[in-house]
């Protein structure tokens, strides 16, 4: 009935199915998301009013976990409450059925930390009816706690199931009692991130998937549908990325999110960036794509005692898309500035952008020279460019 008064009327459908995606904001400004593990619990502990107003001025949402921060909803309305999709961990006391297991039996493993014999987390049977109720009804009362939404973790579209020694294993698939194969495997999450998506319709939903599979695949596809924003970790800065135009390329992933945005999808740039360098290059990354419904987060200088001021950057409206300079650096453009990034693997280059800019650290700047894996941000110091402005060709050396 919904699809037919689509098709008969103007009625904003595209709207009615994003009712849970955050609203666009201007490309140009940041929207930092903080993780907010254990290690950042002695800000969310008991902070002073101002405190909590700090966090809700610089933190556009907050990666956080319940129980823990059931009752700090109540000051920070931005958190996203964090739920693994497949993960059971040891001493929970869950039914047996739950569980992933070999030929043998034995209880299987998500791929990740496995040491001695054993791993953090038990894989739990995505395909089980029992197990997504259960898991759906936990993420539900935790939503009705007063968080914005839901950030679940290994949305995985490979089957990523080991032993105790990190040794990838295929599972025995319950509902056939044969090994489960990855299509089977891509299905099963699928139609659970689509069971989240229509059982908790109100909440922003946040996949942290693995990038690098694409999305060819029609279960990868509909598991974009079923989210809001998709997780990228590492980010820009993710130091496997290539140049050129491979699978693991930036280019490749840039494009990636172009067709996430013309889904009506916002990505996160979660990066570990220590350097100034680092960061500024995932800052430019980040201007690069942004259409006002990414964000980015950074696990240094991103506290309240050790806040980098580049994540106050205003660029204002884009002009326009990116596009590529004959030397291959990225440009983009602003009203109140413009930002420049070498992609990896390439050769050092010299871009000359003319009077009027300074870059981020208060330098004025004609020119910028970038090696490989390099950003810029140039902020005007003449005032904004009009909006209507069409995009310049810059001259280059």
């Amino acid at each position: 009935m919904v699809s037919l008064l689509c098709a008969l009327s103007l009625l904003g459908c595209a709207d009615v199915a994003l009712a849970a995606a955050p609203p666009r904001d201007r490309a140009g400004k940041i929207h930092f998301a903080r993780g907010a593990d254990s290690s950042f619990d002695r800000y969310t502990f008991a902070p002073s009013a101002a405190q909590q107003q700090w966090m809700r001025d610089k933190f556009w949402r907050m990666r956080t976990y319940p129980p823990y921060f059931d009752s700090r909803t109540a000051w920070f309305g931005g958190a996203w409450a964090y739920k693994d999709a497949m993960a059971i961990y040891p001493g929970e006391k869950r039914p047996e059925a739950f569980y992933l297991r070999d030929a043998q039996g034995r209880k299987l493993y998500i791929w990740y930390a496995c040491s001695g014999g054993t791993c953090t987390q038990y894989a739990g049977d995505i395909g089980s009816p029992d197990y997504r109720r259960a898991w759906i009804d936990e993420a539900k009362a935790a939503y009705q706690k007063g968080y914005k939404g839901l950030f679940v973790d290994d949305v995985n579209m490979q089957l990523r199931i080991s032993d105790g020694n990190g040794k990838l294993q295929w599972p025995i698939d319950p509902r056939t009692g044969k090994p489960m194969n990855e299509q089977s495997w891509r299905r099963y999450m699928a139609e659970f991130m689509e069971q989240i998506r229509r059982e908790i319709p109100g909440a922003e939903i946040v996949h942290n998937s693995l990038w690098f599979d694409g999305d060819a695949d029609p279960y990868i596809q509909r598991q974009h549908d079923a989210a809001d924003l998709i997780e990228i970790e590492r980010g820009i800065n993710d130091s496997g990325l290539r140049g050129g135009e491979g699978s693991v390329s930036l280019r490749t992933l840039l494009r990636l999110i172009d067709r996430l945005h013309a889904k009506g999808k916002g990505v996160v740039l979660d990066a570990s960036a220590p350097t100034h360098a680092e960061r500024v290059y995932g800052l430019a990354g980040y201007f690069l794509i942004s259409e006002g419904r990414d964000a980015m987060g950074n696990y240094q200088r991103g506290t309240p005692d050790d806040w980098w001021e580049g994540y106050d950057t205003d660029l204002g409206d884009a002009l326009g898309p990116r596009y590529d300079l004959p030397s291959g650096v990225i440009r983009r453009d602003f009203t109140r500035g413009s930002v420049l990034l070498n992609v990896p693997d390439s050769d050092t280059v010299k871009v000359n952008v003319g009077s009027g800019f300074r870059d981020i650290d208060g330098v004025q700047r004609t020119s910028v020279t970038l090696k490989a894996g390099q950003g810029a941000i140039l902020l005007r110091t003449d005032g904004p460019a009009p909006i209507a402005t069409p995009t310049p060709t810059p001259t280059e050396t």
